[in-house]
């Protein structure tokens, strides 16, 4: 059964589609400087920069004003240009001559296919997907949906035309089927593990603890398959994928202890990615408890 749609959600699919109609007249070069310049701009004058501010401080804690400044502004950067360059991701050819994305350590992805790909919101995570799914091998990629269902409906068409035909919904029953059946017919999966999850486990996360989603290491632990970090890196609008080896932690034969001990090498990933990057992550999420983003002034 769909969604109903509202007179919002029309207004608000047609404002989506005005902007990304403009968009996609221009260079994509162009285009992600543009929305970088728009958000340094707009992006302190709304709610999301205190979240931002906030998260900076917990993962940097030694930071003084200046650092701090500076990382706001160059994450506002990324994230507008992230934002913007999805109106024209399915003009990146991954694998193409003079394509804007290099690739490392594809053999090490089809080597262990089917795996299980873990990642996080690094640079412009929609680049991974793009060299994931125009890949040789058969991958699954988790999405959350939009609220908007004319929204959403859109999305998911882009994501459509530059090859992630194989999305699975986040955070359902009938999405865990998928993700465990696609698996088991040697398809791999990509799930991003870097946001708060709920009824997951609470996991220190820079030294805080996080309620973070366990859904990838049962997965591996379920279905005997590796776990296969993956990252991104932006310079300006050209961008570097990196495949590394299989994950390995310690694990027992006890299984509540394992998931536990798989969660935290996950978590240690995507923490080590973002200290070599710290402006190039998704930092207006509220990654921690609500208590830490109303107690801080």
């Amino acid at each position: 059964m769909s969604d109903p749609v509202t007179f919002t959600h029309r207004i608000e699919a047609f404002g989506y589609d005005l902007v990304t109609g403009i968009l996609r007249l221009l260079p994509f070069a162009f285009v992600s400087w543009l929305g970088g310049v728009i958000l340094r701009g707009i992006g302190p004058l709304t709610s999301k920069h205190k979240i931002a501010r906030t998260n900076l401080k917990i993962a940097f804690p030694d930071a003084n004003e200046a650092e701090l400044k500076r990382l706001l502004s160059e994450q506002w950067d990324n994230t507008g240009r992230t934002f913007a360059e999805f109106a024209l991701t399915d003009r990146i050819r991954a694998f193409e001559d003079q394509a804007r994305v290099t690739v490392e350590g594809l053999d090490i992805f089809l080597a262990n296919a089917p795996a299980i790909i873990a990642t996080g919101h690094f640079a412009n995570w929609e680049v991974m997907a793009t060299v994931l799914t125009q890949s040789s091998s058969p991958v699954r990629v988790t999405y959350r949906k939009i609220n908007n269902p004319l929204i959403d409906r859109r999305v998911r068409e882009q994501r459509e035309a530059y090859g992630t035909k194989f999305l699975v919904q986040k955070s359902t029953h009938r999405g865990g089927r998928e993700l465990f059946e696609a698996l088991h017919n040697g398809e791999s999966i990509a799930i991003m593990n870097d946001q708060k999850f709920n009824t997951g486990l609470k996991i220190p996360f820079f030294g805080v603890d996080a309620m973070t989603a366990q859904g990838a290491v049962r997965l591996a632990l379920k279905t005997e398959r590796p776990i296969l970090p993956m990252s991104v890196v932006r310079n300006k609008a050209t961008f570097h994928v990196r495949f590394y080896p299989p994950l390995d932690w310690t694990q027992t034969g006890q299984r509540k202890a394992d998931v536990a001990a798989g969660v935290e090498a996950v978590t240690r990933f995507i923490e080590n990615r973002i200290r070599e990057n710290p402006a190039q992550w998704f930092w207006v999420h509220r990654r921690w408890p609500k208590l830490i983003y109303r107690s801080d002034a």
